[in-house]
């Protein structure tokens, strides 16, 4: 039989990921802002550190703007569209997540990249990226931290966690399809 997780094992689950992700991003954060330098500490990494060249570095960015540079450079605006963002996502899926470890470690590792995003727009006023992977010459390039690894991921598991419950042939989902 199958009896759904009471609601405090989501919820400890969900508290517990969130925490480990806002950790490592503020850890990341903290290493990376001490190891490159602009400045007479350059050497000896000044600027950047390449892990594979032409393909992926460590880059030093102050990001003002939003998620792919939109919504610009208002801190507020910023701030509250993410914690929206963030209540939308633990609203939509908080029956799911009383039923999976998967979603509640979705949801939490969600929770803890965007909460570690906000602390950092609100105490520096942009957030720090630097995982850059670009290809050289300069043909595309995309930047971001360990939080927005966390977003992401968070969001792939929900994905794959909705498409993998509700299969195409599932009556539940067809059922606008009924006359």
């Amino acid at each position: 039989m199958n009896l759904p997780r009471p609601r405090t094992n989501a919820s400890v689950l969900i508290a517990l990921a969130a925490i480990v992700a806002f950790a490592l991003d503020q850890w990341s954060k903290g290493w990376i802002t001490n190891s490159i330098h602009f400045d007479a500490r350059c050497s000896p990494r000044c600027g950047q550190i390449v892990l594979i060249p032409d393909w992926l570095r460590f880059s030093l960015i102050h990001n003002t703007h939003g998620a792919f540079g939109m919504f610009g450079s208002n801190k507020p605006l910023l701030v509250v569209l993410a914690c929206t963002v963030l209540v939308v996502f633990c609203w939509a899926f908080r029956e799911a997540a009383t039923r999976s470890r998967l979603v509640c470690a979705a949801i939490g590792i969600i929770a803890g990249g965007a909460l570690g995003n906000i602390v950092d727009r609100l105490h520096y006023g942009y957030v720090i990226d630097f995982v850059d992977i670009y290809r050289a010459p300069q043909i595309w390039s995309a930047t971001f931290n360990v939080g927005d690894f966390c977003i992401t991921s968070g969001v792939a598991l929900l994905l794959i966690y909705s498409l993998l419950r509700v299969g195409p042939t599932d009556p539940q989902r067809l059922g606008h399809l009924k006359k």
